[in-house]
């Protein structure tokens, strides 16, 4: 089965500033200062020397993320080259890590420039909230995260512009006897100290340049990428190669090397020179753009990353899911939630050691991935050959090397302790789950009960003929019909008993038809009167009494008004019962030929899924399998949609039986798509899931499922609710009504 793609929809321009704003981050404001500390004036050469370095990395990176344009950047590259090995695992796990976590320190440090502006606000709440809206924007589409990276990244370069120009040009500003204070470029004593302190400024700087991987990252929703992926990358660092030198070049002109060593507002400090008043403020601002577009493109990153793993099979498979924009919204709120708790508990500054350490990890095997991927496969289309090779292949890993023996030690050895937990887990994890998938199956084994409420035993005989056939699909699974009374006179036994008792009738109480049906297919079927002051509390005392029940099975009550659904049993089943409940408007029902199953892809379509596929391999039926899509769409979001379709099935039965039909279907609405469908064949059976408004006052299971049950008159239909807690309902009806009005 082919995969479920991100959508195209990235520009060059919204590219170029992904890539460039989000490498002109925090770090231009800081390392400025230690690095004038570290070399004195030739910190510039040192920017210069590690821009030039990084051209090697961005040329391997134009062509792998040209050839191959998925999402994922280097996890891909190290995929194709060995395979889905430890060594891809470790690669992606320390991609996605090192972005989370540089994500969660470009929250904290928006929080700390917004301070200085508002010091009334705290830190964590205000971290968190940024967070929290890039979450939102990112589950809405990458084309918001495009559009405010425009506007954000323009903003940036222009405040940056403004700065260089004024510190030039303004008295109080750039003067080359400050900027060679002492008369010398170099401020060492003896040609190995100045080479030493040149390369360990380099190994300092030399990440700031790297934002040009989060292109690389998100391949998979760039527009033309054979172009724009080569262009964007070498556009970006190109723009970071004029601005960094620039802006070194003003701010130690500005204020001498010994004056700003070791300063984190060393940008700051000297706009207060030659803009005194207006200059901080201009420069805080540029730091609160920067630390967000950082965040952006971490965010971005981290999340994409996890997206493709889960795709691969190498994380929980949940992580790949796509929501209604096609973007990996499981995966948005997971990497988002790590982000929020990361800043909020206070281990940003320890853990940033991942940023550095794990990204040398990751650039040294994707670009040996490039050697190892040109011989394997001499003929794969490149549309960007990458000249010089592989000399650049060799230069991009030699200064990943230099870089390592000039890191700080702390970040080596977290950046080693993180392999050996990651190694770890890529070894133990799948005997866990299989432990944890052998509990759930015992305890869902244990679920081997049926619960079939009747209004008398001799009644509900086609609720009963379906509960046979679930059963039947469950080994070790018995029906239980059960019935409710509310007068403790109406059975002799009942009085000898505490009214609050359910007591178990013989078979014999049922209709013959049905203990012949019960017969036939080899399953337990008893009766069980419970007395209760109405229906629904004697249903809600069994199940919470027994526990053990798979779901409930119930007749369908009728058309409801607004007082007539609120009052219904059946409405207090589907928001107290804690299991599953299915309930079946039977029409004639005899054997099953054909089912239609309507598929959203919520968690009640997933389980409708489930029953029908077990009724369909009992009955010996065809399933058609319908998604409906808007009439506007067309080309690849057609194809997405059967995709999409064909992954939910996969996700929930393991595979697309030779029995099931996938059908995707263009519509007005999902009513009209489903009745189409029903017309243009014929079905006996229609199993739905509930949609989110199921817990509205007017309705039982949604507008959608009471329209269909109304409207189709020519076969019974099965409503399936699953059972979830109270405030997973409410997040997931609230986040569904948050889509529909965008």
């Amino acid at each position: 089965m082919n995969k479920r793609k991100l959508k195209r929809q990235l520009s060059l321009l919204q590219v170029v500033m992904l890539g460039t704003a989000g490498a002109i981050g925090a770090q231009i404001f800081v390392l400025t200062g230690h690095a004038a500390g570290m070399a004195g004036p030739a910190s510039i050469l040192a920017l210069l020397i590690g821009g030039l370095l990084s051209y090697s990395i961005a040329l391997n990176y134009s062509e792998l993320a040209s050839t191959f344009p998925e999402t994922g950047g280097a996890l891909t590259y190290v995929r194709e080259a060995w395979g889905r090995t430890l060594l891809t695992f470790l690669v992606g796990s320390l991609d996605c890590l090192s972005s989370t976590f540089f994500a969660a320190l470009s929250a904290v440090g928006f929080a700390y420039s917004l301070h200085v502006f508002f010091p009334f606000l705290t830190i964590v709440p205000v971290a968190i909230s940024i967070v929290l809206i890039f979450v939102v924007l990112n589950i809405f589409g990458v084309g918001n995260i495009g559009n405010l990276q425009i506007l954000m990244g323009g903003t940036l370069l222009l405040l940056l512009v403004t700065y260089i120009i004024s510190g030039l040009a303004l008295p109080g500003g750039f003067e080359w006897n400050i900027f060679l204070s002492g008369g010398h470029f170099f401020i060492h004593n003896g040609i190995w100290e100045n080479f030493s302190s040149l390369l360990s400024t380099v190994a300092l700087v030399y990440v700031a340049y790297i934002g040009f991987e989060v292109i690389a990252d998100d391949a998979e929703e760039i527009k033309n990428p054979d172009r724009t992926i080569p262009h964007a990358i070498l556009i970006s660092l190109t723009l970071c190669m004029i601005f960094y030198p620039l802006i070194t070049l003003v701010t130690l002109g500005t204020i001498s090397w010994n004056e700003l060593g070791g300063s984190d507002t060393a940008l700051t400090d000297a706009a207060a020179r030659f803009l005194p008043g207006l200059g901080p403020s201009i420069l805080g601002l540029a730091g609160m753009i920067a630390t967000i577009t950082s965040l952006n493109t971490a965010m971005l990153s981290a999340t994409r990353e996890a997206f493709t793993m889960s795709r691969d099979g190498m994380w929980p498979r949940v992580l790949s899911r796509l929501g209604r924009f096609r973007t990996p919204y499981v995966s948005i709120l997971i990497i988002g939630v790590i982000i929020c708790a990361v800043a909020a508990i206070g281990l940003v500054d320890f853990l940033s050691y991942i940023s550095s350490s794990g990204y040398l990890f990751v650039l040294f095997w994707s670009n040996l991935a490039l050697i190892r991927l040109r011989k394997r496969y001499p003929k794969l289309r490149r549309p960007f050959k990458t000249p010089f090779f592989p000399l650049t292949v060799y230069l991009a890993m030699g200064t990943c090397f230099f870089i390592i023996i000039f890191t700080d030690w702390r970040a080596l050895g977290f950046g080693i302790g993180l392999l050996a937990v990651l190694g770890l887990f890529y070894y133990f994890a799948p005997r866990v789950s299989h432990l944890y998938a052998t509990r759930v199956r015992s305890i869902e084994h244990s679920k081997d009960r049926i619960l079939v409420p009747v209004t008398s035993f001799n009644k509900g005989g086609q609720l009963v003929h379906l509960a046979a056939i679930l059963a039947q699909a469950s080994e070790d699974t018995n029906v239980c019909v059960f019935n409710v009374s509310n007068s403790i006179e109406e059975d002799t036994q009942v009085q000898k008993q505490d009214h609050r008792l359910a007591l178990p009738l013989h078979a014999k109480n049922l209709p013959v038809q049905i203990l012949q049906e019960a017969q036939r297919r080899n399953v337990p079927i008893y009766t069980k009167l419970r007395v209760a002051s109405n229906i629904s509390s004697g249903i809600l005392d069994e199940i919470e009494t027994g526990k053990n029940f798979k779901f409930v099975l119930t007749g369908w009550p009728g058309p409801q008004n607004r007082k007539g659904a609120f009052e219904n049993p059946v409405k207090i089943l589907l928001e107290k019962a804690q299991t599953n409940v299915l309930v079946l408007l039977p029409r004639n029902m005899g054997r099953i030929h054909n089912i239609l199953i309507p598929i959203g892809g919520g968690l009640h379509s997933r389980l409708a899924l489930r029953l029908a596929y077990e009724i369909a391999d009992q009955e010996n039926s065809h399933i058609t399998a319908l998604h409906t899509y808007p009439e506007s769409m067309e080309g690849e979001e057609i194809e997405d949609q059967l995709l999409y379709l064909r992954e939910v099935v996969v996700d929930e039965l393991g595979f697309i039986p030779a029995r099931l039909q996938t059908r995707v279907a263009p519509a007005g609405s999902v009513v009209t798509g489903i009745l189409d469908e029903a017309k243009r064949q014929s079905y006996d059976l229609i199993v739905m899931g509930a949609s989110e408004e199921y817990g509205s006052e007017t309705r039982l299971f949604g507008s959608v499922d009471d329209w269909i049950v109304e409207h189709v008159k020519k076969c019974s239909v099965l409503l399936v609710r699953r059972h979830e807690s109270v405030a997973i309902h409410w997040l997931r009806r609230h986040i569904k009504m948050m889509e529909n009005e965008y």
